[in-house]
C-alpha cells in the first residue's frame, strides 16, 4: 500500500484533518480578545474621568466667581487675594494633574445711560500658577443682553484647560501613540457671570 493509501484509510486527508483540529483554538481567541478587553476597559475608564474633570472645570468658575462676589464694600480686593482665591479654584481638580487649568476673572462696569456701555474695571488671570493682567481697564466688552443693566457690575471668571488623556501619552510625553494623536488635548470651558453680593462695585486697588 502507498503512502496515499495510507492517509485514505483515516477517513480524512490532511489537510482536513488540519482545518479540524479545534486544539489551539482557545488559545488564539483568547490572544484576539484580550488586547480588545483592555482597549475597552481604559478607554471607559478615560472617559469617566475627562466628564468629571470636565464637571470640575465648572466648579472652579462657580466657586471662584462666587467667593469673588462675596467680598464686602470698604476694602478694595488686591492682586494677591485675587490670585488666593483663584488657587483655591484651580485645586478643585486634583487629582487630575496633567496639564494646569487657567483661570481669568473680568470685572464689567456698565454705564449710567439707558444704553448702557460695558467696559472692563479690572481683570487677572492665573496660568500655570503665574498672575498676570489679561485685559487692559476701560475696554470694551460684550456681556449678555439679559444681564446688561443701567449702572450695573458684573464679575465674570472663565475656567479652561486643556484636558489631556491618559492613553494618548508615550512614554516620553513628547508625542502621542498612533490614531489617539486625534485626541491629543480636549479643550474644557466655562463661563460665569455673577453679580456682587454685598456691595455694589467690588474694587481691585493693583489689579
Amino acid at each position: 500500500m502507498n503512502k496515499r493509501g495510507t492517509i485514505a484509510q483515516g477517513g480524512k486527508s490532511a489537510w482536513q484533518r488540519f482545518f479540524h483540529d479545534r486544539r489551539g483554538v482557545a488559545a488564539v481567541e483568547f490572544a484576539i480578545l484580550v488586547p480588545v478587553l483592555f482597549c475597552m476597559y481604559f478607554l471607559t475608564m478615560e472617559a469617566g474621568q475627562a466628564i468629571e474633570t470636565d464637571k470640575k472645570i465648572g466648579r472652579v468658575g462657580s466657586m471662584v466667581a462666587d467667593l469673588i462676589t462675596q467680598q464686602q464694600s470698604g476694602k478694595p480686593m488686591t492682586k494677591e487675594d485675587l490670585t488666593a482665591i483663584m488657587r483655591i479654584g484651580t485645586a478643585i481638580v486634583q487629582p487630575y494633574n496633567r496639564s494646569n487649568p487657567e483661570v481669568i476673572v473680568t470685572a464689567i462696569q456698565m454705564s449710567d445711560s439707558d444704553t448702557p456701555e460695558a467696559k472692563i474695571a479690572w481683570s487677572g488671570q492665573l496660568v500655570k500658577d503665574q498672575y498676570s493682567r489679561p485685559y487692559a481697564a476701560e475696554t470694551k466688552v460684550t456681556v449678555p443682553e439679559k444681564l446688561l443693566t443701567r449702572n450695573g457690575f458684573l464679575i465674570k471668571v472663565e475656567a479652561k484647560l486643556g484636558y489631556k488623556p491618559v492613553i494618548a501619552w508615550s512614554a516620553s510625553e513628547q508625542k502621542t501613540l498612533g490614531f489617539l494623536s486625534a485626541f491629543n488635548e480636549l479643550n474644557m470651558s466655562e463661563t460665569y457671570f455673577l453679580r456682587p453680593r454685598q456691595t455694589n462695585v467690588i474694587a481691585c486697588s493693583n489689579c
